[in-house]
């Protein structure tokens, strides 16, 4: 496959995990491909940045904070979000994860596994991750893990 082939493919992935316009978002004309031993895209890289990295248990995306920063502004609040508690903010910052008790509200399309984005009430972007729970569970629980951190808004 050529090069806009394979970026065909991982903006309609986009397109489909995240909403239409993810794809051109995440995935400018200049990306760079990174392929795993059978051939398959593993990693989409932007100037030697990862972006994002496709799963290969089931061919989604995991997004990095430099791919999630990009969502963030590419989508109106609250799609996507995750938001948290001041309290909770300084922690999920340096990657820890976010738990239900501390979550004020959340897309409530957000499903568990959904790579989310976690922000604090003024929509400042903290860390991406992924979903545990869905998003009436974040609400209603008050224990318990609510999103997996991948990573903090000062950590790629």
């Amino acid at each position: 496959m050529n090069n806009s082939e394979l970026l065909k493919q991982v903006r309609t992935i986009a397109d489909y995990q995240f909403g239409r316009g993810a794809g051109s978002t995440l995935f400018n004309e200049d990306v760079d491909f990174v392929f795993s031993s059978t051939g398959r895209i593993r990693q989409i890289l932007d100037k030697g940045e990862r972006i994002a990295t496709i799963r290969a248990k089931d061919g989604f995306l995991t997004i990095s904070v430099k791919g999630a920063k990009r969502l963030h502004s590419f989508f109106e609040y609250p799609k996507l979000r995750v938001i948290l508690m001041d309290d909770a903010v300084p922690f999920v910052k340096k990657g820890k994860n976010a738990f239900a008790r501390h979550v004020s509200f959340v897309d409530p399309m957000i499903r568990a596994c959904d790579e989310v984005i976690l922000v604090d009430k003024t929509d400042a972007f903290l860390a991406t991750g992924k979903a545990v729970l869905c998003a009436c569970e974040m609400i209603s629980f008050n224990r318990g893990v609510a999103v997996d951190v991948r990573a903090g808004a000062g950590i790629n």
